[in-house]
């Protein structure tokens, strides 16, 4: 398996290259060559195998730089009942009338992101041991990346990580989580500005090809192919969760910001599992929103974007929207780079011609938005109606599936964090604490090592540059 860039460099290059990479040379990001086809025989024998042994299978159809014998140890190493609380690992939650809720959310951190952030620690500390390498990753957070990268990375050998985070822009747990880790190859950055700046920093970084090259680095962010193609694996276990044979279909309602957990989704209905719809969830920060109903794809600028109780989606450019903008063209390199690199770059915006919109429905997206009175709602209703408690970017997706859904629809809501890491609004919603594990009661008052810095990619290189 070959992978290429969404911008026109035809370069093939194997995936524990593309791993260690990012962003490819030309500034676009990764796909495989072809998606890989499962057909009703592969999706029978993998119907009943534990996640560990699922996620080997997908990973296989992807991964063929890497000994079989390693990449099974490694997965099976990280998919353990130990680290993400059940033997299930993402077990199903039915809330009746077709609707399930899908948990993600049980790792180390408590979010979604630790499903691939722990594959990758693993995957990065294989490979630089392989090469006898060591990397500097970069990367940007809204809140929950960071968090479940430096978990991830804590400790592994020959691995730092520089993580930027809009500075006074995430919950306080959230905040507490990332900075008030100690570990020498942890180094948070706290931007004076908003996530897309980090985001920004983050490209601008990786597209000085020099200074990449030099303090070799490398991203955790879902641009990173091997990040996403970890989520894949959750798709097809969800689908198994919720389906006793291969001829049914079911939709998946994702919250999304940066479009990372979505694609996961489009690469796994591209590969032939029978996704029926991905309905696409947003915040008051709807620019996916809008794409989806119009064909324009316009990017707000800092000013224009909202500070929401759903803070991990406060996010107005979606990285990983290019990879779905390609295969929407017809992989069409040269198109994809002049509406990304020359139209939104220059511009802010692209809308796309008649023609090329129509195509949108071939993949089965649709999209809504949800409000923060939407979220009080959707929070209260759920734990008043079935006694389960969800955070605040699950319950935007699950306004939107309940919206959308049709009759007779099985419908997986993707749980994207636990309550805990947004109790203002839990306590606004119910009138309660939300319950938070024993292992991380006072975290807020621990000790918290960050350094601010203004939002500027100079300063960032000058800090990676004192610092590796």
């Amino acid at each position: 398996m070959k992978y290429i860039s969404t911008r026109a460099d035809r370069t093939e290059r194997g995936f524990s290259e593309i791993l260690l990479e990012g962003l490819a040379p030309d500034g676009g990001l990764y796909l495989p060559q072809r998606y890989p086809k499962v057909d009703a025989a592969m999706l029978q024998r993998w119907r009943g195998l534990s996640y560990a042994e699922l996620a080997f299978e997908v990973l296989s159809l992807y991964i063929d730089d890497i000994p079989a014998a390693d990449l099974r140890d490694i997965v099976s190493r990280t998919y353990t009942e130990q680290v993400f609380g059940s033997a299930a690992i993402t077990p199903l939650k039915p809330l009746g009338g077709g609707v399930h809720l899908q948990a993600l959310s049980n790792g180390p951190t408590l979010a979604f992101k630790d499903m691939a952030m722990q594959l990758l620690g693993n995957l990065f500390e294989y490979e630089l041991k392989r090469r006898g390498e060591q990397l500097n990753i970069l990367g940007a957070t809204s809140g929950d990346t960071g968090s479940a990268a430096e978990y991830a990375m804590r400790g592994k050998q020959g691995v730092r990580v520089f993580m930027l985070s809009p500075h006074g822009r995430m919950s306080p747990f959230q905040q507490a989580q990332m900075f008030s880790l100690q570990d020498e190859n942890i180094h948070n950055l706290a931007v004076e500005g908003v996530f897309d700046d980090c985001q920004d920093i983050v490209k601008a970084v990786s597209n000085d090809l020099d200074f990449k090259r030099r303090h070799k680095i490398g991203t955790v962010n879902s641009i990173n192919w091997a990040r996403l193609v970890a989520q894949v694996v959750y798709y097809f276990a969800g689908y198994f969760g919720a389906t006793r044979s291969n001829d049914e279909r079911v939709s998946f309602a994702v919250p999304s910001g940066n479009f990372g957990n979505i694609c996961a989704g489009h690469v796994a209905r591209m590969m032939g599992l029978p996704i029926d719809r991905l309905v696409l969830a947003t915040n008051e920060n709807d620019v996916l929103d809008e794409f989806f109903r119009t064909g324009t794809y316009r990017v707000r600028k800092s000013a224009e974007t909202y500070e929401t109780s759903s803070p991990s989606m406060d996010i107005s450019k979606a990285s990983n929207f290019e990879r779905f903008v390609f295969d929407l063209l017809g992989r069409d390199g040269e198109r994809t780079r002049r509406l990304f690199k020359e139209e939104v770059e220059l511009h802010g915006s692209f809308q796309l011609a008649p023609h090329e919109f129509a195509r949108v429905a071939e993949y089965g997206f649709v999209s809504g938005r949800s409000t923060h009175a939407d979220r009080l709602a959707t929070i209260r209703t759920t734990w008043e109606r079935h006694g389960v408690m969800i955070d605040t970017h699950t319950a935007d997706g699950l306004k939107v599936a309940l919206e959308q859904q049709r009759p007779g629809e099985t419908m997986l809501v993707l749980e994207t964090a636990l309550p805990v890491k947004f109790a203002a609004t839990i306590r606004e919603a119910l009138g309660r604490e939300p319950e938070r594990p024993a292992a991380l009661e006072g975290i807020e008052q621990l000790p918290k090592r960050f350094s601010v810095v203004p939002p500027d990619a100079l300063a960032v290189k000058d800090y990676i540059a004192r610092h590796c």
